[in-house]
């Protein structure tokens, strides 16, 4: 590749959205709202992912609660164990929410600025997807259950 194709001198590296080429025509129009759509699908997909963890690790402890109170059962060999275990759960999807939710909004900025601003179509500001208020709501919900949990530990 001649010196004249390339966008970059050998001196200064690429870095962000200086690397391509971007030309406003319909095609890198409807691409960004491809990738903009395949962004959205993968945060859904970790909330989906945080929910799991987070009920599983609840119902865990839920559940062997109920099987210590029945009568005619042994005491369990390690009993605080299913609490450790769904403690673990809920923090893991906790913890995989936030760190989807920083993904997410470092791939919504990087979509958003410099040459893709052109094809993006979007005025000052844009229009911002339900999905981070969905994602804050289960981070909320996820620090009350690991808590609850906790503090019925003690």
């Amino acid at each position: 590749m001649s010196r004249e194709a390339s966008n970059t001198t050998p001196s200064r590296p690429a870095t962000g959205a200086d690397r391509f080429e971007v030309r406003t025509t319909s095609d890198s129009h409807f691409g960004w709202i491809r990738t903009r759509l395949s962004v959205e699908r993968t945060m859904m997909s970790w909330l989906r992912t945080a929910t799991a963890l987070i009920g599983f690790g609840f119902a865990i402890v839920q559940f062997f609660e109920r099987l210590e109170q029945t009568p005619g059962n042994h005491s369990a060999y390690l009993p605080r164990a299913p609490v450790l275990l769904g403690l673990a759960l809920i923090l893991s999807g906790v913890l995989a929410l936030v760190i989807s939710i920083w993904q997410y909004k470092w791939m919504d900025r990087y979509l958003r600025s410099g040459s893709f601003a052109a094809i993006a179509g979007l005025s000052d500001g844009g229009k911002h997807s339900p999905v981070l208020a969905l994602a804050a709501l289960l981070v909320c919900i996820g620090v009350f259950a690991f808590f609850a949990v906790l503090l019925r530990l003690a």
